[in-house]
This record gives structure tokens, sequence and C-alpha cells, in this order.
């Protein structure tokens, strides 16, 4: 079966960067949002632009991020929080970006990639393993940058509209070029009340199928931008964002007895998931050969998880109900110093500071606080030697200090501190690239990089279940990677690499640390108790078979293994992974399929597995006017009944359509 699921695919074509990026779609680029090490593109960095985000129809981070090879989509089933994998590292090791100003909670590193709509967006790009250190700290797994848009024209209105499978969407972005000075506005809106489940769904005693209860999720936000370029060298801009979400979580309908949810179901809603940011970034130009860019931002998360007695979500009474509250805020910013010491050899350093702060409180306690401050400074070097040989080197030293983390004691109902500590990591890369000729190019690069323990590692009673543990230290890996790719070949785009990733002092759960016999019971902690491999191998092709018709595959193999306890298995990412598709334009007509395989993952560490699955897409797109498109189609034709996470299903055959306005005035 397997085997005949990778031959449909392969059949079916697939992506390398999903196709290539406009001119159009560059030169709408928020530049001033990119951090670049050096001119050309990091070779080991993926793109998708906004064309592509529209003909796949992708309307969260997280769907559009599944499409790219080496990255891996999940779901923290209990949460529902929609996370990726790249390269096998989870969102706290490869931190997400908004215009480079880094946007995770402050509190446990995490960001629900699902509340983050697209319409803004004019690229994404992921930077795998060996993220440059201009990115700052905490850049173990890579890094991934989303990037809005900028007006080029005097009007600019892009707009959309459309219905889905128990939703629907809206969007308008509005800008204008005036001379020196261009502004940027947007509005959007992304509602549903529910997902359908497969019709091969079987009712469990908390699902009866049909729509998916408590499935609903309600995310909208606007923002500006405003831009002066006073020359082509020179420019300065100042954002801001506001977005509020709310969403329920589905019960748990698996059959994992092992799964304390299957005895005692969660039944939680978040009536908020608040974010508002605002940020300063300029770019200027200090001589002929050198420039400095600053980037200064505040961001502020508020969420209000609550815990009902039962599926009425209506009553806490019971002693698992509960209202939780959270109030963070970072602040920070970073200075970037680029010098062209030679026509060969080009130097920059950058200089990062960050204070993230955690409040928190259940319904009837007090707040209490946790703070942290976050330095890094790091430098990095280029120098090319001929033709074909160019090496980059670079190195950081990051630091992390405690400010204040308060305790609350639910029994006698004071507040404490517990004891201030310190962390400190050093982060050291270099990358070799051997040029055949233009456009066929071979890299070698070696990383050692790191994240410290989060706020939530550190300190979290994880309900009750913990003790804290504040002095963790830094997570390291060794990471090596070979990298080939070749755009020579008449119409193809081939990228191979390999990488091979050692992992020190992991942060885990270590069991049976201390019994409290107040509860009766064992208390886990976290510990730096350990080792992983991570190894796997890419391979990616796009093939323009004709100026109307594109196809391309790419192809993920990915083994992790914990050194010190093989019994205990990392969980969410599919040891094998296929994304294919095929695309076919014909007057003011297009055609888009597309296929997704994944092999089966673990959903536990001890062994609980969620099946693999294909699924196969199909849409349509009609080019009414110049200025005006309408798109519809059917995601998940074969209405499989497929998991990301055991006990939690995803959603079956589903449709959508949607209007597309695109004006501009010169």
């Amino acid at each position: 079966m397997q085997k005949a699921l990778m031959t449909a695919i392969i059949l079916i074509g697939g992506i390398t960067q999903v196709g290539a990026q406009s001119k159009q779609d560059s030169s709408k680029v928020f530049s001033l949002g990119e951090v670049v090490a050096y001119g050309s593109r990091h070779d080991s960095a993926c793109t998708i632009s906004m064309e592509q985000i529209r003909q796949f129809h992708r309307l969260n981070v997280a769907t559009t991020l599944n499409l790219l090879p080496g990255i891996s989509q999940s779901n923290v089933g209990p949460r529902n929080e929609s996370m990726i994998y790249v390269r096998g590292f989870d969102l706290r090791q490869t931190p997400v970006f908004i215009d480079g100003v880094p946007v995770y909670v402050p509190y446990d590193g995490y960001v629900d990639l699902a509340r983050f709509t697209t319409f803004n967006l004019s690229k994404i790009v992921v930077e795998k393993g060996g993220a440059s250190v201009l990115y700052g700290p905490n850049t173990m797994g890579g890094v991934i940058n989303l990037i809005s848009q900028k007006p080029v024209h005097a009007l600019e209105i892009n707009a959309s509209a459309g219905w889905l499978t128990g939703g629907h969407e809206e969007a308008i972005n509005i800008g204008s070029r005036m001379k020196k000075f261009y502004l940027q506005g947007d509005l959007s809106r992304y509602q549903r009340d529910y997902y359908n489940l497969s019709n091969d769904f079987k009712s469990s005693k908390t699902e009866d199928g049909n729509k998916r209860d408590n499935s609903y999720n309600n995310d909208w936000r606007y923002g500006f931008k405003l831009g002066f370029t006073p020359n082509e060298k020179n420019e300065l801009a100042i954002g801001y964002s506001h977005q509020e979400g709310s969403k329920g979580s589905p019960v748990y309908t698996g059959t994992d007895t092992l799964n304390s949810q299957y005895k005692s179901p969660r039944y939680w809603q978040w009536p908020k998931w608040n974010k508002e940011s605002i940020y300063f970034l300029s770019n200027s130009s200090l001589s002929a050969k050198s420039n400095l860019k600053t980037r200064l931002f505040y961001d502020r998360f508020v969420n209000l998880l609550k815990s009902f007695d039962d599926a009425t979500y209506s009553t806490q009474k019971k002693p698992y109900a509960f209202s939780s509250y959270y109030n963070d805020y970072t602040f920070g910013g970073n200075i970037e110093y680029g010098q062209v010491l030679s026509a060969a050899n080009n130097l920059k350093a950058a200089v990062h500071f960050k204070q993230d702060v955690h409040r928190e409180h259940n319904e009837g306690e007090p707040e209490r606080k946790v703070a942290d401050n976050n330095f890094s400074a790091g430098i990095t070097d280029q120098h090319t030697f001929d033709q074909h040989w160019t090496l980059q080197g670079g190195a950081a030293f990051n630091y992390r200090q405690s400010l204040e983390a308060q305790n609350y004691n639910s029994q006698t109902k004071t507040i404490t501190d517990f004891p201030s500590n310190n962390s400190h990591a050093v982060n050291a890369q270099a990358k070799l690239m051997y040029a055949f000729i233009t456009g066929r190019m071979l890299t070698f690069s070696v990383d050692r990089m790191t994240r410290f323990a989060t706020i939530k590692d550190r300190y979290s009673y994880k309900l009750g279940t913990a003790i804290p543990n504040p002095d963790l230290q830094p997570e390291n890996t060794l990471n090596f990677a070979l990298q080939y790719t070749d755009t020579r070949i008449k119409n193809v785009s081939l990228d191979g690499s390999i990488f091979y990733n050692r992992i020190q002092n992991v942060i885990q759960n270590v069991n049976n640390v201390m019994y409290d016999t107040t509860k009766r019971q064992w208390l886990s902690q976290s510990q730096n108790k350990g080792k992983a491999v991570y190894y796997s191998a890419e391979a990616a092709i796009t093939w323009n078979v004709s100026a109307d018709f594109i196809t391309g595959l790419n192809y993920t193999y990915i083994k992790r293994k914990n050194v010190d306890n093989p019994n205990i298995h990392f969980t969410d990412v599919p040891e094998h992974k296929a994304i294919g598709w095929l695309q076919y334009n014909i007057s003011r007509f297009g055609f888009l399929l597309n296929g997704e395989y994944d092999s089966d993952r673990y959903s536990s560490s001890y062994g609980t597995t969620a099946p693999g699955f294909f699924l196969l897409h199909g849409s349509a797109l009609i080019k009414v006017t110049n200025w005006l498109k309408v798109q519809g189609g059917v995601n998940n034709i074969f209405d499989k009944n497929y998991m990301l996470t055991e006990g939690y299903p995803e959603q079956g055959r589903n449709y959508f359509a949607r209007v597309l306005f695109n004006y501009s005035y010169f």
C-alpha cells in the first residue's frame, strides 16, 4: 500500500520551492524585513511567495510552510495548536520572526501558527539549520521569517472574499507609493464555525462525527506601515499590527488508554488569543562601503484559557475547571553593521537585546511575574577566493539573565521568589561553497548552535505533576550539512541535501524525581539529560514542461534517535514525506492538482502512532479580467480520515470558493 501511494504522488509531481517567484511579487517584498547575511540568497533558505500562497489557497502560516521540503506540520491536539518541525526541530528551536522581529510567546517559546494568517504577506523565508548569527539567540534549528508587503505603485488594492466549508474569509490590502513616502494598510478576517470530519470517521464517546465539536476559530487582524526613502540607499519605516483570535479545542477521540485524556477529557476554549506589535526599522548608508540597520520593537500577548466541566462549555464547578490568564510583553532591538572590506571580503556584525516578561494567574489568585533579559553579539564574514570558491564564517555570544521569577503556593496563598539563574552560550558556524559553473553549486556547512531553556522549561509545575528546575542549561547541537543545487539543466531545477545533527543537553522530562506525600504521587522534572541524533535527506525537482505546464516533486526522509534511551520516542514527525503538484494554464483558465504523502508518526513518547496518509487536492482559477479572478477547489478529495496526532482527526473532504481583486494605478 505504501509503495502504491508513493508511486501515485510521484506521478502527480512535486515542489522544491513551490515554483519561481515572479518579478512583480519580488518588487512588493518589504526588504527592510529581510535578514540577509550577504547579497545572495542563502543556499539553506526556502521561499514561498505571495502568489504561490494564493495559488495553493493556504490561509495560515502552518499549512503554507508544510509545502516545503524538510518541514512537517503537526498539531498539539490538547491545545489545538498548529506547529511545524524544521528538520526535526520544533518552534522553540526554530523561532518565528515577522519582518525580522521575533514573535514567539515569552512563556514557552512557541507560537500557534494557525493564528497567523497569510493575507498580508509578500513571502515566507525559512533557513534550515545554520541560520545566520545575525538573527540573534535560540536559532538552534533555523529560523522562519514572515515578510510583509510594500507598495510600489501610486495606488494598490488587493482584496479577497470567500466561502469555505464551515466558514468564510475576507481580506483587503491597500498601499500607496508617493515619491519618497509609502503607506501600507491591511485588514483581514478568517472565521470558521466548525470543520467537518470524514465520512469514514467512527463515532466515539466524545465525538459523534459530521461537524467536529468545539472546532471553531475566529481570527482577524489589522495593521499599517509608514515608510520613508530619502534616496536609494536609505530607508526607514514604522509599523503596527493588532490581531485577535478565539478558538476551541476539540476533545480527544482516540483509543490510547495510557493517555490521561482517554479517561479525563479536556473541555477547553480560548476566548482570547490576542497580539499587538509596534516596530521601527531602518537601513542607513554610512559610506559607499558601509551601512547600518536597526530594529526596535514592542510586542504584547494576551491569552485567556477556560477549562469547563463538560461538553456544554457552560459551567466551571469541578476541581479541574479553571480560567487562566496570561498578560505577556516583550521589547528590544538590534543593530547590524555591514562593511565591505574589499572586492572579495564582506563583514557584518550585530548586537541584540530582548526582555521577555510573563505574567499569569488563575481566576481568584494573585498575579505572578517572571522576566528575563536576552543578549546576543555576533559577527559574520564572507570571503570569495575566485569564481569557484567562497567561504563564510560566523560566531556569536549569547547571554540570558534572570531578572525576576515569582512562585505561587496555592496551599499557603503566598508568593515567594525562585533563586536567580543566568546562562550563556556560544554559537559558531562555517560554510564552504564551490560553484562548478553559474547555477550549479555544492555547499558544505558546519554549525554549533544553542537554545536557552524557556520560562516554562524552568518554572512550570505542569498542572501539579512536576517540580521546577531554574538551573537548566542550554541545549546545543552540532550540525553537518551537504547541499547540491542545479539550475543549469534546461527547464529543470534540482536541489538535494543531506544533514546530520548531534544534540547534547536535550531538555527532557525525567520521571519519579520526588515523591509528593500530600498528593501521594511521584513528580517529574525537566533536566539536561538527553542526547539525540537527527539525520536526513531531502531531494526536490521542478520541471517547466512548457510555458503553460509546470510540475515537480519533493521528498524528505528524516530519522531521529534518542541516544540515551531508545525506548523514548520523538513525536510528531513522519519518517517519510512527499509533496507533489502540477499546474496547467490555458487561456484564462488555470488548474492545480497537488498531493501529499506522510508515513506514520509517533504521537507519544511510549509508542502510540498516528497512521500514515495520502491526500489529494484540486483547484481551478478563472481570470475574468486583468484585475478580477475567481478561484474554487476541493481539499482532501478522497475524504481521507487522517490524523496528525492520535485521537485528533483532521478535516474530511471540504470545499472553497473566492473572488480575488487586484488593482494598481501608476
